[in-house]
C-alpha cells in the first residue's frame, strides 16, 4: 500500500466525518448521511484525478474509500446527537482533513511528473472541493469562502511547502509531510488565534 493511498484512505474517513455532521445539521435521513459523507470523502479527489486524466479514478479502482465513508456515516448517523456542538465539530474535523488531502493531491501530482503550478493546484483542489460541494448542497455557508479565515490559503501554503522542500532534495515523503503540517498549523492557528489575510474593504463615495 503506497502512501498515496493511505492519504486517501485518511482523507475519506475524516472528510466523511464532516459531511456526516453537516447531514446531522440538515437533519438527513441515513441514506442522505451516506450521500453527503462519500460526496465529501471524494469530490476533491475525483476532480484531482479526472483533470490529471489519472485512470481509473481513485475510488472507481479500489472502492475502500466509499466504504469507509459510508461506515462513517452510519456511525456519525447513530452518535451525532452526543456531540453539543456539531458546528464545532466540522469546524475541526475539516482541518484534519485539509491537512490530509491537500498532500494526497499534491503527492498525485508530482508522481505523475507534474510541475509546481499543477502540483500546488492539485493540492489545492483535492483540500477544498469535497467540502465545498458538502456545504453547496447542504446550503451551508462554505468554509471555503467564511470571511476573515484562512482556508484556501492554508492548501496553498502546504502546498508551496512540499514543492519547495522536494526543490531542496527532499524525498516526496518528508515533503508531504511537511505540507500537511503547514496545512494544519495555519488553518488551527487562523481558528484559534485569528490569523486572517487582508480582505477588500471597498472605499465610501466621494462627496
Amino acid at each position: 500500500m503506497t502512501i498515496l493511498t493511505l492519504l486517501d484512505y485518511a482523507a475519506a474517513i475524516v472528510f466523511a466525518a464532516s459531511g456526516a455532521m453537516v447531514a446531522s445539521r440538515a437533519q438527513l435521513d441515513i441514506v442522505g448521511f451516506a450521500f453527503i459523507a462519500c460526496l465529501t470523502a471524494v469530490g476533491g479527489g475525483t476532480v484531482r484525478d479526472v483533470l490529471l486524466d489519472r485512470n481509473p479514478v481513485f475510488w472507481m479502482g479500489d472502492p475502500m474509500p466509499i466504504l469507509l465513508a459510508t461506515g462513517v456515516a452510519v456511525l456519525v448517523f447513530f452518535t451525532a446527537h452526543l456531540v453539543e456542538s456539531r458546528l464545532r465539530w466540522v469546524v475541526w474535523l475539516d482541518t484534519f482533513a485539509l491537512a490530509i488531502a491537500v498532500p494526497a493531491g499534491a503527492g498525485a501530482a508530482m508522481e505523475l511528473g507534474h510541475g509546481p503550478v499543477i502540483v500546488v493546484l492539485m493540492g489545492m483542489a483535492t483540500g477544498s472541493l469535497g467540502g465545498l460541494m458538502r456545504d453547496v448542497v447542504c446550503n451551508e455557508v462554505p468554509l471555503v469562502l467564511t470571511q476573515g479565515e484562512l482556508y484556501i490559503s492554508c492548501a496553498m501554503a502546504g502546498a508551496i511547502t512540499a514543492v519547495v522542500m522536494v526543490w531542496f532534495g527532499l524525498p516526496a515523503g518528508p515533503a508531504l509531510l511537511g505540507c500537511a503540517g503547514v496545512t494544519w498549523v495555519t488553518r488551527a492557528g487562523s481558528l484559534a488565534f485569528g490569523w486572517h489575510l487582508p480582505v477588500y474593504r471597498p472605499r465610501p463615495p466621494r462627496s
